[in-house]
């Protein structure tokens, strides 16, 4: 009976190998291996076509601090996200608290709003793209109609970026408004109808029972939407081209001229360390917020 216990415990260890293996060959082809490729990338100038690869240490990282191009995609991205992914958390809060009714009405409400999510970049910036129109859009004609100057939001470096997030903001919120009704599921009912027997008002319900039950879902939602934002790129290069002036021109696209226009690979992958520092300290705050709120 002992001798048969080893033998059980390697089998069934066996096994466990075996259910693992698939997804670990598949994380270290696509996910470690060109991680490390992009490491290796950025101590070399290395040209994306040709066979010219010269190590050359940290210069790349050091042509990093002296590019005033770089810093500035950098300022572009952190403000698309400071201000996106907070926005973009309370449209999907307050989405899912008005659409949570068990009526058919609210659900295709809800299959609407969350809809957008699924466009491909190409069709959400076209959309946008003649509803910002300053000839022909519908803002234009909404501004003539009350006597007002068309604006052209997409060629006006003022407006530029406030056109891009709002343009982010309804193609993103259905994930947000999603998660939150999720959320919302796991309150159970009798705390709401202990607070209606105490006479308790919606803001103080809203306050004291649904915020704080909600707490790790908004954390969540967050980390989520911060670091989706600073990955920004299809709706300034499809919509400005990174203009007025490169006002609206982020990191990832900085990474795709640099590498694809330019052929410098090398300072792109060192570009893109950069941008997953940043995404990777985003997500390790979130861990450590879970566990100060698990304790």
């Amino acid at each position: 009976m002992s001798a048969q216990a080893p033998s059980a415990n390697r089998r069934n260890a066996v096994a466990g190998y075996a259910f693992l293996a698939p997804f670990l060959l598949f994380y270290g082809v696509f996910l470690l291996y060109p991680f490390a490729l992009g490491l290796w990338m950025s101590l070399h100038d290395w040209e994306i076509v040709g066979d010219y690869r010269e190590y050359i240490g940290f210069l790349n990282y050091a042509e990093l601090w002296d590019d005033p191009y770089f810093w500035e995609a950098l300022k572009r991205t952190l403000q698309f996200a400071a201000m996106t992914a907070p926005a973009a958390t309370l449209l999907g809060l307050v989405l899912a608290l008005a659409l949570q009714k068990p009526l058919r009405i609210y659900a295709a409400l809800r299959a609407v709003f969350f809809a957008s999510n699924i466009f491909s970049v190409t069709v959400v910036t076209l959309v946008w793209a003649m509803v910002l129109n300053p000839d022909r859009g519908l803002i234009a004609n909404g501004l003539r109609a009350v006597g007002l100057q068309p604006i052209a939001f997409l060629a006006d470096k003022d407006w530029a970026m406030p056109a891009l997030m709002v343009t982010s903001l309804w193609w993103t919120a259905g994930l947000p408004m999603a998660l939150f009704l999720a959320g919302l599921q796991q309150i159970p009912p009798e705390v709401y109808e202990a607070a209606r027997l105490d006479k308790a008002s919606r803001w103080a319900v809203l306050r004291h029972i649904t915020l704080p039950a909600l707490a790790r879902t908004t954390l969540l939602v967050v980390v989520l939407q911060t670091v989706m934002h600073l990955q920004v790129f299809g709706q300034p290069l499809l919509m400005t081209r990174g203009g007025p002036a490169n006002s609206t021109r982020p990191l990832v696209q900085l990474i795709y001229e640099t590498s694809f226009r330019d052929w410098r690979s090398g300072y792109a992958s060192a570009v893109s360390t950069v941008l997953f520092v940043l995404m990777f300290g985003v997500a390790l705050l979130q861990f450590r917020l879970s566990r100060q709120e698990g304790e």
